[in-house]
């Protein structure tokens, strides 16, 4: 019924930039969250940034300075830009929704899945 679908991700040099983007697609009434996670070989999955609703978005003190998220909320769209990328970032990068199918409902949470970023010389 909601499907979450990333693009982009790939193979950059440290220091380079990079984007990764996804779209909610299906049943959705309205979206409370979307953010980006990352898990790196033997690591467990983490937050790296998210925009709520109302406006409000936090960032992984990591990456902080260097990735930008935006939201597309008529496309119930979420995109993140990566700059300055370091060895480090490289993990697979999911995308999350949180969302109400329909009004007053409860708010589910799904996932994309994932797309490789690898940050290498």
């Amino acid at each position: 019924q909601v499907q979450v679908v990333e693009s982009g991700g790939g193979l950059v040099q440290p220091g380079g930039s990079l984007s990764v983007s996804c779209a909610a697609s299906g049943t959705i009434f309205s979206i409370v969250v979307m953010g980006w996670y990352r898990q790196a070989p033997g690591k467990q999955r983490e937050l790296v940034a998210r925009i709520i609703s109302g406006g409000s978005v936090n960032y992984a003190d990591s990456v902080k300075g260097r990735f930008t998220i935006s939201r597309d909320n008529a496309n119930n769209a979420v995109s993140l830009q990566m700059t300055s990328l370091k060895p480090e970032d490289t993990a697979v990068y999911y995308c999350n929704a949180d969302l109400q199918m329909v009004a007053g409902g409860p708010t589910y949470r799904y996932w994309g899945q994932g797309t490789q970023v690898t940050v290498s010389s």
